[in-house]
C-alpha cells in the first residue's frame, strides 16, 4: 500500500507541466500547505468579470478561463476586502489599476503598518512595503495590497508577539530573494502572526512576506484534493494552465 508521503510525491511528479507544486509540510510541529509558483508561469490575480461582477469563487474564476482553453491549477484568496467584496487597498489586474493604494494607518490587520503589496511583474515576483511601493511604483501586471507584512527585509514585523493568543487559520505569500519563486501558504491549524511570520522567515527563507487573511483563508489545490468551501471572496490569486 502506498504511504501518504509516497502518494504526495507521486502526485507532484504526475502534475502537468507548468503546474504549481503544492505540498504539506510541518514547521515547529505546526502543519502548513505550501504551493510554489515560478515567475515564468502564468500567475494572475482575479476579481471581477468584464461586466464588473465580482467573481468571488474558485469555480467562477475557472469558468471565466474556459473560453481561453485554460483552467486553474492552484488558487487562494489574496487580500482583504469590504463587505461588497471590493478591495481594501491597491488592486491591479491586467496592468490596469482597479483601486488605489492605501498607506494610512488604520484599524484591523490591514492598517497594522507596515503593510505591503504582492506584485507580479514581467519575469519576477515581489512583496514590497506599501509606502515604498507608492514612492517608486514598479510596473505590475497584477498586484494586490494586504496587511500586515509578515517579514520585512528578513526581519519579522516589529509588532508581532510570540505569546499572542490571537490565533486563526491564516494564509499569505512570501517571495524568494531572487524574485523567481512565490510561496503561497495556508496554515493547517490556528496560528498567531509571530508563528506564521517565522514560517516564512525561517522555514521558507523568504526575505519579504505578506499576510493575506485569516478565518476565511481558502485554498484550491486539486493535486492535494483541496477545493475549500466557504463565503464568497474578494481578490483571488491563481495559476493558469492549459485546459484539458
Amino acid at each position: 500500500m502506498m504511504t501518504l508521503r509516497a502518494l504526495i510525491a507521486f502526485l507532484v511528479l504526475a502534475a502537468p507541466a507548468g503546474a504549481a507544486t503544492c505540498r504539506d509540510m510541518e514547521f515547529e510541529t505546526t502543519p502548513y500547505t505550501v504551493c510554489e509558483v515560478s515567475a515564468d508561469q502564468d500567475l494572475r490575480i482575479f476579481h471581477a468579470d468584464a461586466a464588473g461582477a465580482v467573481l468571488g469563487s474558485f469555480g467562477r474564476v475557472d469558468a471565466q478561463l474556459q473560453p481561453e482553453g485554460k483552467k486553474l491549477q492552484f488558487a487562494m484568496n489574496a487580500g482583504m476586502y469590504h463587505p461588497d467584496r471590493g478591495p481594501v487597498g491597491l488592486l491591479v489586474t491586467n496592468g490596469h489599476e482597479q483601486h488605489r493604494i492605501i498607506t494610512a494607518e488604520g484599524p484591523g490587520n490591514f492598517g497594522l503598518l507596515p503593510n505591503g503589496v504582492f506584485c507580479i511583474r514581467e519575469g519576477r515576483f515581489a512583496v514590497i512595503e506599501s509606502r515604498r511601493f507608492k514612492t517608486r511604483p514598479p510596473s505590475c501586471r497584477f498586484a494586490t495590497q494586504s496587511g500586515p507584512m509578515l517579514v520585512i527585509d528578513a526581519a519579522l514585523h516589529p509588532r508581532f508577539l510570540p505569546d499572542s493568543d490571537s490565533r486563526y487559520i491564516r494564509n499569505g505569500v512570501g517571495v524568494s530573494a531572487d524574485g523567481n519563486t512565490a510561496y503561497f501558504v495556508v496554515s493547517g491549524r490556528a496560528v498567531n502572526f509571530y508563528d506564521f511570520g517565522r514560517l516564512f522567515k525561517d522555514g521558507l527563507k523568504t526575505p519579504n512576506a505578506l499576510y493575506f487573511d485569516g478565518k476565511i483563508s481558502r485554498l484550491y489545490a486539486p493535486e492535494l484534493g483541496r477545493d475549500d468551501f466557504g463565503f464568497q471572496m474578494g481578490p483571488i490569486v491563481g495559476l493558469v494552465v492549459d485546459g484539458e
